[in-house]
């Protein structure tokens, strides 16, 4: 198959650019700035690899304005495509040169699909997929092997479901949803009542949300509601082995990186980012557009906007800094405090003899 090639000119039209140098060299490929040659293009978003531009071999390179002319010796000599957002523009000409694959519709005779359910124009569904009573899925949706949805479920159009996804009844999908391998959505919310050595289970009699154009990494688990709905907002981007809890609310485009846990009932606000490791207690609020570093222990609210330290005990970034400041200094404070201490002792054994 011959490989997609476009002009670096086409490129500066898809991302709203400016080609510096030749708009007319072609491009069929993106690579890494280490790696790139003739005919691929690459990007520089970060300063500390200024230095690879010299000896890059790519024929265009995306940076930000003013960047070509202060960034290489010789800026005549390459290339560039200059955007305001590097990286997003990397990503959107990637997306280009690698569209995600297209199936022929079709249904396989080793699916099942129940006869109650309700099927969409032009659907996909892979052999082993089980649809159940009552289940919709929308147009153009996608069940690869082995993905099961219960009874009710929703799934709207253009959605992806990789191998051995789980949506269990009353859950509901949006339109352009993609969920990755092995992932469970509507699993039963962890909710027992105890006394003495009795654990009675408390029925999950809600379901789940996922509203549109989501993705949920492999292995994620999204806990059906005790009561009402656990809602992934539209736009949130879940990564592998995420947790969500029953009765969680995660606002729009917000960013959950892997590993992370949160618990019942907490509310997650709009654009909210949650480095890896993450770990939130029950019923708590993040308000909108706060940045949790990784491996923060959150046992109390965040107020919107706030970024908050790496670390198991979360804590305000700048109080984080000054401590940071401080830790080499620590030999030294506690041996001045107990210099001090035995001033002190001394001092108050001479006056007690005094």
């Amino acid at each position: 198959m011959t490989p997609l090639a476009k002009t670096l000119a086409e490129l500066a039209r898809e991302v709203g650019g400016e080609v510096v140098g030749d708009g007319d060299v072609k491009i069929h490929r993106v690579a890494a700035i280490e790696e790139a040659g003739r005919g691929e293009i690459t990007f520089l978003a970060n300063p500390r690899y200024y230095s690879h531009l010299d000896a890059c071999r790519a024929s265009a390179v995306i940076v930000a304005p003013g960047i070509a002319s202060r960034a290489t010796s010789n800026p005549q000599s390459k290339n560039f495509l200059e955007v305001a957002d590097p990286y997003f523009a990397f990503a959107k000409i990637h997306q280009v040169f690698n569209p995600a694959p297209r199936f022929a519709p079709g249904i396989s005779p080793l699916a099942y699909i129940d006869s109650q359910a309700k099927l969409g124009a032009e659907v996909t569904i892979f052999p082993h997929a089980f649809v159940s009573k009552g289940a919709r899925v929308g147009a153009r949706t996608v069940l690869y092997p082995g993905v099961f949805l219960g009874e009710g479920v929703e799934v709207g159009d253009g959605c992806e479901l990789h191998p051995n996804v789980v949506v269990r009844y009353g859950s509901k999908l949006g339109n352009r949803v993609i969920i990755h391998a092995g992932a469970v959505i509507g699993s039963d919310g962890f909710g027992y009542a105890g006394r003495g050595g009795e654990r009675v289970k408390i029925p999950q009699a809600g379901g789940v949300e996922i509203q549109d154009d989501v993705e949920i990494g492999a292995n994620a688990a999204v806990d059906r509601a005790t009561f009402g709905c656990t809602v992934i907002g539209r736009g949130a981007k879940l990564d592998n082995l995420v947790q969500i809890a029953h009765n969680v609310v995660v606002g729009e485009n917000s960013v959950i990186a892997a590993q992370v846990g949160i618990a019942g009932s907490t509310r997650i606000g709009k654009n909210v980012t949650l480095a890896g490791q993450v770990g939130v207690v029950n019923h708590l609020e993040i308000g909108d557009g706060a940045v949790i570093g990784p491996q923060s222990g959150v046992g109390r609210s965040v107020p919107r906007g706030v970024k908050v330290s790496s670390g198991l005990h979360a804590a305000p970034h700048q109080e984080w800094l000054r401590v940071m400041i401080l830790l080499p200094k620590l030999p030294e404070l506690w041996a001045l405090t107990r210099r001090l201490e035995r001033k002190i002792a001394d001092l108050l054994s001479r006056s007690e003899k005094g």
